[in-house]
Order: structure tokens, then sequence, then C-alpha cells
């Protein structure tokens, strides 16, 4: 039976395929710093979920023969608080991939972490941080007390690494609202965070990534609390954008879960929509694939899993690991 996002995409005459695929996403663990409001990972200091060094030694071996595949998005948690993320990083840059690391900037400043920075500078890693707003009140309510100004010397290090000046060391910021309402214009947000951390701390990055929280995991428990949940569904379901569909992540992502397994997104990973193949032969039953099982010819033919969290990806400008899509 079709759920009401499959409904809508036929509504609209609109079909969710595949692409080859180019991007390996991978959540290396849940361990995290900070506790955010917004995180659909329900990730933290006190999850244990960790990628072991089999397992990312297991999905390295496979991605020496995934030649299309050009980017290595490390996600998490925190990724660089698993204990083999250089590890990880050196083995990829080494394979000539792209690896981005999605950062939440106060990391860098923790006791053990401190000359992270110049690892990722070192190996050319392009940072993804995540600062919700150029004010601090906006940022600590959804990230706690304290996190704005630490997030602010974080982003200072990296400018004196040469971070968002030097063309090889890319920073880009993310930024997702602090309410249950869509993210305004992403080109109208890039140019006030640009001319507002310039003027207030120095601060220089690239580009500005605006993405719409999913109500899933944490953010979904925040706002049943706020009894906010069906009035923001109905406003991403109001607001579905046949445009974007063309643009989401899902159609050319492998996304891989702290043990290996394979989902369409991170979202699908943390609502447990694993991926099955039951590869050539017809009669077998499907098996759930994990990263190394991946046969990216057959991959790219598998039906990509949907639900209702998917409108929040489809809503107003769309969304997307790399910013609006439409």
């Amino acid at each position: 039976m079709a759920n009401l996002f499959d409904q809508t995409l036929e509504q609209f005459n609109q079909q969710l395929t595949r692409k080859a695929p180019e991007i390996l996403q991978v959540n290396v663990g849940k361990m995290c710093n900070i506790t955010c409001v917004h995180c659909h990972v329900n990730a933290g200091p006190g999850r244990k979920e960790i990628m072991t060094l089999d397992t990312v030694d297991k999905i390295l071996d496979w991605l020496k023969d995934a030649s299309q595949i050009h980017t290595v998005d490390l996600t998490g948690g925190a990724p660089e608080m698993n204990p083999h993320f250089k590890h990880f990083v050196r083995e990829a840059r080494a394979m000539g991939k792209k690896v981005i690391d999605r950062c939440n900037l106060v990391i860098l400043l923790e006791p053990g972490y401190e000359e992270y920075g110049e690892f990722l500078a070192e190996q050319k890693v392009e940072i993804v941080a995540s600062l919700p707003c150029y004010s601090s009140e906006n940022v600590e309510e959804q990230r706690g007390e304290g996190v704005f100004d630490r997030s602010i010397v974080g982003l200072q290090k990296l400018n004196a690494l040469g971070y968002g000046i030097d063309p090889e060391l890319t920073l880009n910021l993310v930024y997702n609202p602090n309410g249950a309402f869509l993210p305004g214009d992403q080109a109208e947000l890039e140019a006030d965070y640009k001319v507002e951390l310039k003027k207030a701390f120095g601060i220089v990055f690239n580009s500005l990534f605006a993405i719409t929280n999913i109500p899933i995991a944490r953010y979904s428990s925040y706002l049943k609390r706020n009894k906010m949940l069906d009035k923001y569904m109905q406003l991403l379901i109001d607001n579905f954008n046949p445009k974007s569909v063309g643009g989401l992540m899902c159609r050319d992502t492998i996304n891989v879960g702290w043990e290996g397994e394979v989902y369409d997104c991170d979202f699908n990973q943390q609502l447990k929509l694993q991926l099955a193949d039951k590869g050539e032969e017809a009669d077998v039953a499907d098996l759930k694939l994990h990263a190394w099982d991946v046969d990216l010819v057959r991959f790219e033919k598998l039906p990509i899993k949907t639900g209702s969290h998917c409108f929040g990806c489809t809503a107003g400008s769309g969304s997307s690991c790399g910013g609006t899509v439409a």
C-alpha cells in the first residue's frame, strides 16, 4: 500500500529513482560532545555506538574498487570522536577521494582534539560545519549554553589554518531553523551570514547550506512535547515542491550506518529502513545489505524507501546535506 509521500509523487507525476551512486555517506558513530535539540541521530556524550576498525577497513576495501564513488562524507555524532577517524580519512584521501567532515566546531577545542583542525587541513578535508545562526541566542537555544562562543573560536581557528581562504580548504556552514518553520532563501541567508560573521568576528567561509529539520528522533520528540508535530508535518506536506525530487540526495548517495549497514539516507538510517538485495538469484530472499556487499550496478536498480519524513526534503526549496535542491 502506497504511503502518503508516494501518493503525492504520483499526484505530481514524479518518479523517485536512483542515479549512478557517487557519494558514500558514512555515520561512524553516535557519540557526540554536545546534545542538540534538532538532532535526528539522538547523538550525545552518553551514546556508545561507534564504528569499529574492522568495519572501517571492510568499507575501505570495498571503496578501493568503487571508482565511481568520488566523495566520502563522514558524519556522526561528532565523527572526530571515532578513534579510527584519522585512519578512515587518510586511506580515503590516499585513494584520491574527496572527504567531507561534518564538524560541530566545538569538538576542535575539546581536550584530545585540539590538533584535529591541523589534521583536517593537512589532508585537505572539506569541512561542513553546523552554525544554526550568527547570533548566540538562537544557537544556544538549539545546541546548549556556551556552544556559540566556542563555535566562533572553532571557526576562527579554521580560518587561521586557511579554511575559507585557501581554494583547497573548503569551509561550508549549515543553517537550520530554530523552530517549526522552513528555512528562508539560502542565497539571502548566506549573504547575511557572510556580512555578520565578518563584521563581528572576522570570520570568512565559502558557502552556506540551508537544511530543513526532519521530524524524526529527538526533533520529533521536541515537537511532540511542544504540541507542534502535527502542525509542522502539515507545513511540510502543504509545501511539497515537485521540482525538488530530481535533486534529492537519496538518488546518488549510499548511506552507511555505524555497523556497516546500508540505507538510502541518514534519516532512513535513524528509522532503521535498511536496504536489502536478493542479488542475482530471483528465488533467494532479500538479504540485508552491508557496504561491502553492494554491487553498484544492482544498487542503482533498487527502489528507494520512503515515508512521511521525506516531505522534509521536498518542502519549499527542498533540502539535502548540501543545502537546497530546487
